[in-house]
């Protein structure tokens, strides 16, 4: 929950308030729109009183972009002036003058609007620059960049609004089309199916009416949240209109609601924050190095002893597991850049696209100061998943706080409170996050150095017996993995914006332009490949058996309006398999254009040709390629992102059109070349030791283990949104799959792994 609340009693800031995650772009738009058009207006003050009394400074002014578009207008619009009588008996008459409201001239508009192109949070210096150019005060242009700002998330988050509307539309006719097939079926009097055949209702039809029931559910319990509608009433949570709802704010939900103020949010997060200090900065005994991995594993006996106590929860989970780690890191991007990354819940969700599945800020308790958020804090939710539909997502409710430590030391730290989580259904509450995050420090040459500690607390669920070392170890959501993620997405970012690229890492591309959109279509393919092949709650995994004995899970979805991908049905098959094989050699091997035929069988026997082979990183398996593969009849080009970091490895690919990859090439716009993404997710399987494994390294044989090897294919089977899978599709993406992964043991020999 979020709370704003101004230190002047007068003024009344509303703020939107967000409880579910899935509905929080339904509610942005409550309280928006009476305050829109205020970005390009300024109030002047009245002339100070050279009487008795005192003094005061007010404006009316929407002086925070995050603070509310609202405010109550009372004598705060007024100000006293005093005068002495032309008579000269010395008493004094107060009139309260009305102040003038101030329209900044066309030239002032495009001389700000252009500086706001280049920087919507300018500097001290920058301000004070720009109001002397323009004949203003300071405060003025402070105060235009804060109402612009305003403006633009504003319009923004209707247009979110609008989107999510239609959704909901298209949910309801599914839903209306479905109720309507089953009356058919169904006798009217005595309810029971009139034919077997009729009476037969499709698995998309069964998960139409969970997700609908589902939905329903949850606004059910919005509205009793809110306190504005009670269970059962029609009135739409986003259509009000009423007095008393406008006036009111997130810090009277967050304490009438949740017992919480906003006094107390802040004691929690500082305790939190103490703790994650400690957590990073200390030694022995509280953290111990293994000797045999390496790592450094947490004294929890230590930990109760000397923390525990302090910030102790009063819910705890049944049959609950600890899971913490700690990692220290290099990361080559400015403190500014990593710390939007945190604060920016877009941003943080992609950065950390194999880790995060959704994410969203439920709402903002505070602000934070300009222009790093220093003090800033966030109620939010995220699913963490693994690449895999074999292992549960996690997901979990905590708040973010921001704070600066020092001139060169800022923390995040990310911690559940009970008084949220009482008010979600206990069921989904599965994953607490203890004290977490990690400490920064700038070090002023455009890198900063990271210190990550994970600390979870989680229910114990079933997970197949191929993952269970690699989650119990900590490792599939521990430190390392944030830290090994955020160092790759960090590279990457300074690769794409490197201006002075030697002419090896960057092959087949003759312009900065084109570089810079081959690399940035290929960013949105592999985030598009780790989106469809998780366990999030976005699909719905059904199992089968291949012909070689491998499990197989295959999902559907429709794309209906998405220019990025191909419009129509899609059907993704997954599956994973642990294989006796060093994850170097592995990655390896699935990368080399020139071993392709050994596995892809869409192509097999036709020769792969790199036309294009562009860096993205200092290890030489960072890199973006474009492959043309010939054949007797036609040619086919496939763009192929590789990358690789020291917890997991990937190759997405992906065929593309010719005639659209070339535009790209040249520097066109990549956003609307649809793309369909296929590719392997390659991690340790959790064992440190392991013999008998396949490792080009002679001294790493004794200590590298296997690799667990998650492959998905992704296929276009119809152009009809009302498509339904096939017999035939799912027998074709089974043998593709069952082919290409014994394709794969073959060629590294462990055929009886």
């Amino acid at each position: 929950m979020g709370v704003d609340m101004s230190n002047n009693p007068s003024t009344s800031r509303t703020k939107d308030f967000f409880v579910s995650p899935a509905l929080s772009l339904s509610l942005a738009g409550i309280f928006r729109d009476a305050g829109a058009a205020a970005a390009n207006m300024e109030v002047e003050e009245g002339d100070e009183g050279s009487g008795g009394g005192g003094q005061r400074e007010d404006t009316a002014e929407i002086s925070s972009e995050n603070s509310g578009l609202l405010r109550s207008r009372s004598e705060d619009d007024f100000e006293g002036e005093g005068e002495h009588d032309d008579d000269g008996d010395g008493d004094k008459k107060k009139k309260k003058k009305r102040k003038k409201y101030h329209r900044h001239t066309a030239e002032q508009i495009r001389e700000m609007e252009a500086l706001f192109k280049e920087s919507p949070h300018p500097d001290e210096k920058q301000r004070q620059q720009l109001s002397k150019q323009l004949g203003l005060a300071p405060r003025q242009v402070k105060f235009w960049f804060q109402n612009r700002r305003t403006q633009i998330k504003a319009i923004q988050e209707r247009h979110e609004n609008s989107l999510l509307k239609s959704e909901m539309e298209k949910l309801r006719e599914e839903n209306k089309a479905m109720r309507e097939q089953i009356n058919k079926a169904c006798c009217p009097n005595c309810g029971t199916a009139t034919t077997s055949q009729d009476a037969a209702v499709t698995t998309d039809e069964q998960q139409l009416k969970i997700e609908n029931a589902r939905l329903k559910t949850e606004v059910e319990k919005l509205r009793a949240t809110l306190g504005k509608y009670p269970p059962g009433t029609a009135s739409s949570p986003s259509c009000s209109t009423g007095k008393d709802q406008d006036s009111r704010s997130s810090l009277d939900f967050l304490g009438g609601i949740f017992g919480l103020k906003k006094s107390r949010v802040m004691e929690i997060v500082n305790e939190a924050m103490e703790e994650l200090i400690k957590m990073a900065t200390a030694g022995e005994p509280l953290w111990i190095r293994s000797v045999e991995t390496g790592r450094e594993i947490l004294n929890y006996d230590e930990y109760v002893k000397e923390l525990s106590a302090k910030n102790s929860s009063k819910n705890v989970l049944p049959k609950r597991s600890i899971e913490a780690s700690r990692e220290t890191g290099v990361v080559f991007v400015d403190l500014p850049r990593l710390l939007q990354c945190f604060t920016d819940v877009s941003q943080w969700k992609e950065t950390f696209p194999c880790l995060i599945s959704k994410a969203a800020t439920v709402d903002v308790i505070s602000d934070g100061e300009d222009p790093n958020r220093n003090g800033a804090v966030q109620l939010m939710f995220a699913e963490l998943q693994m690449l895999t539909p074999m292992v549960p997502t996690r997901e979990v409710y905590f708040v973010r706080y921001c704070k600066q430590l020092s001139a060169e030391q800022w923390a995040i730290v990310d911690v559940s409170i009970d008084q949220v989580e009482d008010n979600i259904d206990a069921s989904l509450v599965k994953c607490r996050k203890r004290p977490s995050g990690c400490i920064i420090e700038d070090k002023s040459n455009g890198h900063c150095k990271v210190i990550w500690v994970e600390h979870l607390e989680c229910q114990k669920a079933t997970v197949h017996t191929m993952y269970r070392s690699i989650i119990n170890s900590g490792l599939a959501f521990g430190a390392r993995h944030w830290m090994a993620t955020l160092q790759l997405q960090c590279e990457r970012l300074v690769f794409f914006m490197a201006t002075n690229v030697p002419t090896k890492d960057s092959t087949g591309v003759a312009t900065l332009a084109g570089r810079k959109s081959i690399l940035k279509l290929a960013q949105r393919m592999t985030c598009s490949f780790c989106q469809a092949i998780g366990a999030s709650s976005f699909h719905t995994w059904t199992k089968v058996s291949s012909k070689t004995g491998e499990d197989i899970r295959i999902s559907s979805r429709k794309n209906l309006n998405d220019p990025g991908e191909p419009l129509g049905l899609i059907l993704c098959a997954v599956s994973s398999i642990w294989l006796p094989v060093s994850p170097h050699v592995l990655f390896d091997f699935l990368r080399d254009e020139a071993r392709r035929n050994e596995w892809d069988i869409m192509f097999r026997g036709d020769q792969t040709q790199s036309i294009a082979n562009l860096s993205k990183g200092q290890d030489r398996g960072n890199a973006v390629t474009i492959q043309t593969i010939k054949s007797k009849e036609n040619s086919t080009w496939i763009i192929q992102d590789s990358c690789t970091n020291a917890y997991e490895s990937m190759v997405v690919y992906a065929p593309v059109d010719i005639t659209g990859m070339q535009s790209v090439m040249t520097g066109c716009d990549s956003s609307n070349i649809a793309i369909l993404p296929s590719g392997f997710s390659i991690l340790p399987d959790g064992l440190e030791s392991r013999p008998l494994v396949i490792t080009s390294r002679q001294d790493e044989k004794s200590t590298e283990a296997g690799s667990l090897l998650t492959m998905a294919f992704q296929i276009l089977t119809s152009t009809s949104t009302t498509a339904k899978p096939t017999v035939e599709s799912v027998d074709s993406v089974n043998t593709i799959i069952s082919c290409t992964l014994r394709n794969i043991k073959t060629s590294l020999q462990c055929e009886d792994g």
